[in-house]
């Protein structure tokens, strides 16, 4: 038998099956990369190491298996070499993970690099003749901050309406123009950047970014049906959101820049601007809730400490989790565990903290920067016996600061001073039967020790709370109209508005003025203080603008404390009215006011108008399906306070340059129109002396035609010759 099958099987040819099923190896070494930066660990965490870097590996789009890894051990100590040898299917693969993996952090302490094999022999065998490079041409790149240096000082803005965006300077009627009309198409809406460096647009595959002084394509977002963006506030990074959840279909692109289907399921991202880099994926959907049940979410659902360091969110009732930047690694590796947490803000950064200096102890030695710390502050409720309280908190030492107990609370909200000099608690607070509520505001002094607390008592509801930018004044919107909270169709609330100011004599805030029986339900002050407007948003039947100066008079803006005028400096500048009015929002220069009814609030008079911080209506737009009118944020000023100081002090000088330029530009003005009119005039004689020669000539024609055709024409004269009277009898 043996025999026979061997002659059966030599009379059979197999290579079209070899061939088909032959497995092909590459050849050289381009499919295998080297990765450095690996723990160093001995061989019973091999199993655990190997694990976790399959996993990382295929976070980032990239497929490696435990038999694809090679990791070489020190034979004296029974330690692995901190370094290991991986091979990949084909080059491209390995590819993809050279340009993932590489500087990818980790952990804390550890950091891949990765390089490619062949690299190895290709730099151990360099040739050591030097070769002077060539220099390449330098091609600069465009400033994103180019419009800073408009030569006018003009501010800009974004319109959207239709599907038309237009970006507009503004200035003096002669300096307002368009300074570009782009082609985008397809989005939701647009959004500027914090420091106004890029303007975002919204589109169904994700964001884009545009900058620069030819509105280029700056960097791209893969989030399809993203719906909602938020900007960190030194624009490094950016989260964005959507209300479907996150869809890796196979075949995808992979990559830094895009989805892994280790983040399927969540809808929540957070992104570097620069790199264009996925960071992290989150889930603002809670365990255990049904899809069917929407929720209102809370928006921004991440909240950046102010220098960007830190992103924080929160899970309610349960804990606020800090994750470090760029890593976004959970500070200290654990979260702060807060039983009944409900809200939390961090504080921001002011011109004290930037400027604070600390003297070093040593005797001559330079001053030193002081390490300042980021703060938060947290609020929870009322549990069984324990009081609702509210809690400072410095971090990353998470040391309390100072804590605050509160009674028959209903609600809080936070509200920071944008220097961080106060932080308002506004409390509603309930009676113990719970029919009525009463406001109070807690009032934290943070530049003082042991940041004591003031209390101001209100008996009314409290609709809106504003903090004046830079000051110590803040302005409240108060109501105890019994349509508050069921309004009825038609009706307008009655409101009170009322300023307060920190009285230093008494270490308190006093009521500066009280402006009884108003419309108005939003506070808006201007970004540099002391003038505010009072608007009535939302309103149907009622939309008025009140312009107000809380330092009117000179003198009262440097008055003596105590003195019986307190508050006599608020004066009324202006009142205007916008019908239907949606937004309202200063410029950053705080000169100028707008105000915009969008449709997508309502339909009728849809548009935008530019007001001056008197009230002066400059510009007024009805346009059909307006959507959006945004200022371009500003970034804070490179000027020292010291230089400030010296400009404002040198102001008349300057404002003499102005002075200048405006009478040139009236006489500019001036002399083209009477320019205008010179020629104007001359068209009106030149054609007042053709009409007249062409009527001459008719009439001289017409004459003529008389004299041509005569017609004979018999008179009747009656002549009373004698006239006679005779009486008959």
């Amino acid at each position: 038998m043996p025999e026979a099958t061997n002659q059966i099987d030599d009379g059979i040819d197999y290579s079209d099956i070899e061939n088909k099923y032959q497995v092909q190896y590459d050849d050289g070494f381009d499919n295998l990369l080297v990765v450095d930066g690996v723990p160093v660990i001995d061989r019973s965490k091999q199993g655990k190491l190997m694990d976790r870097v399959v996993k990382e590996f295929g976070k980032k789009g990239v497929s490696v298996k435990h038999d694809d890894i090679f990791m070489p051990w020190d034979s004296t100590t029974g330690k692995s070499k901190g370094f290991m040898f991986i091979e990949f299917r084909n080059e491209d693969d390995a590819n993809l993970a050279l340009t993932t993996i590489h500087n990818h952090p980790f952990d804390t302490k550890h950091t891949f690099r990765v390089n490619r094999f062949t690299d190895i022999e290709r730099y151990a065998e360099l040739d050591e003749t030097y070769v002077e490079p060539q220099v390449e041409e330098y091609i600069p790149r465009e400033h994103l901050r180019a419009w800073l240096a408009d030569p006018q000082g003009r501010d800009q803005y974004v319109t959207y309406r239709g599907d038309e965006v237009l970006i507009n300077w503004h200035g003096k009627p002669s300096q307002s123009e368009v300074a570009y009309k782009p082609d985008w198409k397809d989005f939701l809406y647009v959004a500027w950047s914090p420091l106004g460096t890029y303007v975002a647009t919204l589109h169904r595959q994700g964001v884009r970014l545009w900058g620069g002084s030819s509105w280029k394509a700056q960097q791209r977002f893969a989030h399809p049906l993203v719906k909602l963006i938020d900007f960190s506030p030194c624009e490094q990074y950016m989260v964005t959101w959507s209300n479907e959840p996150i869809i890796v279909p196979e075949g995808a692109i992979q990559g830094p820049q895009y989805f892994s289907p280790d983040d399927e399921g969540n809808n929540l991202a957070v992104w570097d601007i620069k790199s264009g880099d996925l960071l992290r994926t989150f889930s603002t959907y809670n365990e255990g809730d049904p899809p069917s049940i929407k929720k209102q979410m809370q928006w921004p659902a991440l909240k950046w400490s102010p220098d960007d360091k830190y992103v924080a969110r929160i899970t309610p009732g349960q804990m606020i989790s800090v994750h470090e930047l760029p890593s976004m690694y959970l500070q200290g590796k654990k979260s702060l565990k807060i039983e009944g947490v409900v809200d939390f803000e961090w504080c921001p950064i002011g011109d004290k903290d930037k400027e604070d200096i600390m003297v070093s102890a040593v005797p001559g030695a330079k001053p030193t920067k002081k390490i300042r710390e980021n703060k938060l502050v947290y609020w929870t409720p009322e549990v069984a016996n324990q009081p609702a309280r509210v809690t400072l908190m410095g971090f990353p030492s998470r040391t309390i600061l100072r804590q605050k107990n509160l009674f028959n609370v209903t609600e809080c909200k936070l509200y920071w001073q944008n220097q961080g000099d106060f932080l308002c608690v506004k409390v509603d607070r309930h009676t113990k039967t719970k029919k009525s509520i009463f406001c109070n505001l807690e009032i934290f002094r943070m530049r003082e020790k042991d940041y004591p607390v003031e209390v101001v008592e209100l008996k009314d509801t409290v609709m809106d709370f504003s903090w004046e930018p830079k000051g110590e004044r803040f302005a409240i919107v108060s109501s105890n109209d019994p349509n508050l909270g069921n309004p009825a169709p038609g009706v307008t609330i009655k409101t009170d508005v009322s300023f307060y100011q920190l009285d230093h004599g008494k270490n308190d805030f006093r009521l500066l003025r009280t402006l009884s029986s108003r419309t108005s339900n939003a506070i808006r002050w201007s970004p540099r203080g002391r003038h505010v407007v009072l608007a009535t948003v939302g309103s149907s039947s009622k939309s008025e603008l009140e312009f107000w100066d809380l330092d009117f008079n000179s003198e009262e803006a440097h008055r003596r404390e105590g003195q019986a005028d307190w508050g006599s400096g608020i004066q009324l500048l202006g009142i205007a009215d916008h019908y239907g009015v949606t937004d309202v929002e200063w410029d950053p220069s705080g000169r100028y006011l707008a105000t915009s009814a969008s449709a997508w609030t309502h339909t009728l008079e849809n548009g935008y108008a530019i007001w001056d911080f008197r009230g002066q209506e400059l510009v007024k737009q009805i346009q059909d399906r307006f959507k959006q009118f945004i200022w371009r944020p500003r970034p804070p000023s490179l000027l020292s306070k010291e230089q400030q100081k010296l400009i404002r002090k040198n102001l008349r000088e300057y404002s003499r340059a102005f002075d200048e330029e405006d009478a040139a530009e009236e006489s500019n003005v001036s002399a083209e129109l009477i320019a205008l009119r010179k020629r104007l005039v001359d068209e009106w004689n030149a054609w007042r002396l053709l009409r007249r020669k062409e009527l001459g000539e008719e009439h001289l024609q017409k004459l003529q035609g008389k004299e041509d055709a005569k017609e004979e024409i018999e008179v009747w004269i009656d002549e009373v010759i004698e006239q006679t009277e005779e009486i008959v009898d």
